[in-house]
């Protein structure tokens, strides 16, 4: 190890996306950079995005889809950079990319090659990375920060934190950064797993089980946000893209609401059904709309029982058939955590953050950006586009500040 610290004017910690972007872009401003991390592997959860495809952006991303206790906290670094500044760097880079649903897009080379960009980017700027290794101390000095690790001192005028949050631990996930803001003088809003299945117990999570793999479209809310995409039943409980976006919603002991039928006069379709084929069983119409085996258990969860014809039901049955379907409350008694979630909610308060430069209002010179600040993106690219604003909202910030 060595005695004489190096000096730098940047030193990022974190080498996820948003710190390998940040350090990226400080280094081809003029400055020198280093990132540090203790993985053995730059990126790993860049790596396994997507299932390896890497939705890195969503092209319609917007301030109103994320959430945190500042709700306008990410518009002024979202604003200064847009999927579009990240689809130009991708094609400078000769990577090309594929819009799915909803706006997300996917790297046609998968997410090695976006890793290689982010690499090719720090050594344009003559950046430096340092892999494995571990950080014991990090000190406030006279003219910056000093940042011991096992593999030397490092010293520099400008810290970026972007060690993310608690999401998926197997990937070296720590509450490194939430120590490190307490340690300044920063509040953190408590971490929850988001973008996670939700579980059951007793009865339903019997019966979910019994479902396992089947899928169906539906309208799921949480907390007064709603989501129409797909859910999917499992053996714990509930997955899917629309639960997993009302799980960064939803709150302990709160129940979900779920419309089965989104956008559909359901009354009038049963009723419609009764006129046109009287003799047919209201569970047979279930079958119409739903897989077989989901129709079977909504036949009980409905009231429906035996024999009777759709011709015996009156109104008033109909309609109360109709509300359960586009209301069928239930309540979750928990998530899979932080092994399965993709993301955290909560973090390091942005009330102590600038909303332009990322830099802390009571340390100068410190910077929080990623995942670990408390800003969190639906599913599809969007927690991605946050980790590119963020990160260049800090550097920027710190160049312009060096200048």
């Amino acid at each position: 190890m060595s005695l004489e610290p190096e000096t730098l004017d940047v030193v990022v910690i974190g080498a996820g996306a948003a710190g390998l972007f940040c350090a990226g872009i400080a280094a081809q401003l003029g400055l020198r950079t280093i990132v540090l991390d203790h993985a053995k592997k730059p990126a790993e959860k860049v790596r396994i995005s997507g299932g390896g495809r890497c939705n890195f952006t969503n092209i319609d991303c917007a301030p109103d889809r994320f959430l945190g206790d500042n709700s306008h906290f990410a518009k002024s670094a979202l604003a200064r950079y847009s999927p579009l500044d990240f689809c130009d760097l991708m094609a400078r880079h000769r990577l090309s990319w594929t819009e799915k649903t909803l706006g997300q897009l996917f790297c046609d080379q998968k997410s090695g090659a976006v890793i290689d960009l982010l690499l090719d980017e720090l050594a344009a700027g003559n950046g430096s990375l340092r892999l494995q290794t571990v950080i014991s101390d990090i000190e406030k000095i006279e003219t910056g920060f000093r940042v011991t690790t096992n593999n030397g001192v490092v010293e520099s005028a400008s810290l970026v934190v972007a060690t993310g949050g608690l999401s998926i631990p197997k990937m070296g996930a720590t509450g490194f950064a939430y120590d490190l803001a307490k340690k300044f003088g920063h509040e953190v809003v408590s971490p929850r797993a988001g973008l996670v299945p939700l579980t059951f117990s007793g009865a339903l999570k019997d019966a979910f089980a019994a479902l396992s793999g089947v899928a169906i479209d539906a309208r799921v809310s949480a907390n007064g946000t709603q989501f129409d995409e797909a859910i999917l039943f499992t053996h714990r409980g509930l997955s899917g893209p629309a639960v997993l976006q009302a799980s960064s919603y939803w709150r302990e002991g709160a129940p979900i609401d779920v419309d089965l039928l989104p956008g559909v006069d359901i009354l009038g379709v049963v009723k419609a059904k009764r006129e046109a084929d009287g003799r047919s069983t209201p569970l047979q119409w279930l079958e119409e709309l739903f897989p077989k085996r989901f129709a079977i258990f909504l036949g009980p969860a409905l009231g429906i029982v035996g024999d009777q014809r759709l011709g015996e039901y009156s109104n008033i049955r109909l309609a109360e058939i109709a509300e359960k379907l586009s209301h069928w409350t239930l309540k979750p008694t928990g998530t899979e955590g932080w092994r399965t979630a993709e993301v955290t909610v909560g973090g390091i308060a942005t009330d102590g953050l600038s909303s332009k430069t990322m830099e802390s209002r009571h340390v100068p010179g410190l910077y929080f950006i990623g995942e670990c600040v408390d800003v969190t993106g639906w599913l599809g690219g969007y927690n991605f586009q946050w980790a590119w604003a963020s990160a260049h909202a800090a550097a920027t910030g710190i160049s312009q500040k060096a200048s």
